[in-house]
């Protein structure tokens, strides 16, 4: 883990709010001027702590309005089967995340599409074909409570002992 201190931690809460707010703008909002701010923000670009730079989009606006979540399972474990999958996932634009998790099932993939048709024909014509899958479940999304995908909480300093 990357040691973050109070100044590090507003640059980045500004930043994920606001990305393309200019260095003047940020350096004002964390109490810097621009050139330590700027020497800053590369700093935790190149060491990792901020991946990349991107515009969310409201999936409905641009016709993307069924969200699904999908639970894969795979026939075996074997690095064969595993790399083949993740391959063939990685070429298919619905799905916008992809997860390996624990449980029941193998993966855990977030698919937009249009409407129904587009997300069976995705289900039954691609994924399950897919190498290596034995089945999936879909749960389709029909309200979204919170979505902070651009938020990563940041850990805060451990709390002083008071004397």
């Amino acid at each position: 883990m990357i040691a973050l201190d109070d100044i590090d931690r507003r640059i980045v809460a500004v930043l994920q709010a606001q990305g393309r707010i200019p260095i003047v703008d940020l350096a004002d909002k964390v109490g810097l001027s621009p050139t330590p701010c700027q020497r800053r923000v590369k700093r935790l670009e190149e060491e990792g702590v901020i991946v990349r730079y991107a515009a969310l989009v409201a999936p409905a606006t641009v016709g993307l309005t069924l969200q699904a979540l999908v639970q894969v399972t795979l026939d075996d474990h074997s690095e064969k089967t595993v790399e083949a999958f993740e391959a063939a996932i990685r070429g298919r634009p619905e799905v916008i995340a992809c997860y390996a998790v624990t449980g029941d099932m193998d993966f855990l993939l977030h698919v937009l599409a249009p409407d129904l048709q587009s997300f069976s024909d995705f289900a039954l014509k691609e994924l399950l074909r897919m190498p290596g899958v034995r089945g999936t479940r879909s749960s389709f999304i029909m309200q979204a409570v919170k979505s902070e995908l651009a938020w990563a909480p940041l850990p805060q300093e451990p709390a002083r002992r008071r004397r």
